[in-house]
């Protein structure tokens, strides 16, 4: 039995839903998301609650019911609040900078890095050694952080590379001398 695929959704004000056969349209203040979903997972609203039922409990429907409901809970949550990813610069001479929209990265190569944010995200630099990357939709959101993490992941010998906010980094111990 998925725990999560059970959990009702709660449709907020302000909030919009739009169902055309498998397609979810989720609009709210902060923008719109559409999301097509597998056929054999239907979608119950009432009062605005939303719930999501599968047909019988084969190993497939199950997977799919719990993964429905979240994206669909992420959708929500996406349009009204947004979400946001954290990163940190850790290194000599690391820093970022925004020129326009345009994301400049200092991180140690013989060129700066540049990354264009795509439409519905937001880049904040408040210092030197720290990003912010705000948006309504998760995935862009998460692969937006991640590709700029992955310029200079941390390493684990002195720490420094780009990292989340609260990321742990496993330090190694050096070579050891004679």
């Amino acid at each position: 039995m998925s725990r999560i695929g059970n959990k009702p959704v709660t449709i907020p004000s302000g909030v919009t839903l739009d169902l055309k056969e498998n397609t979810v349209v989720v609009k709210g203040p902060k923008g719109e998301l559409s999301y097509t979903f597998n056929p054999a997972i239907t979608l119950e609203e009432n009062e605005g609650v939303v719930v999501f039922k599968r047909p019988d409990d084969s190993k497939e429907n199950k997977t799919i019911h719990g993964t429905t409901r979240a994206v669909f809970n992420n959708m929500v949550v996406g349009v009204t609040e947004g979400f946001q990813k954290e990163l940190e610069l850790i290194g000599v001479g690391y820093r970022a900078q925004l020129q326009g929209q345009k994301l400049v990265l200092n991180v140690g190569y013989s060129h700066p890095i540049e990354f264009e944010p795509r439409e519905g995200l937001e880049v904040e630099v408040p210092s030197n050694t720290k990003i912010i990357v705000k948006g309504y939709d998760k995935q862009k959101v998460g692969e937006l952080a991640a590709n700029i993490r992955g310029t200079r992941p941390p390493e684990p010998y002195k720490g420094k590379g780009v990292r989340y906010v609260n990321e742990f980094v496993r330090r190694k111990e050096g070579k050891t001398g004679k």
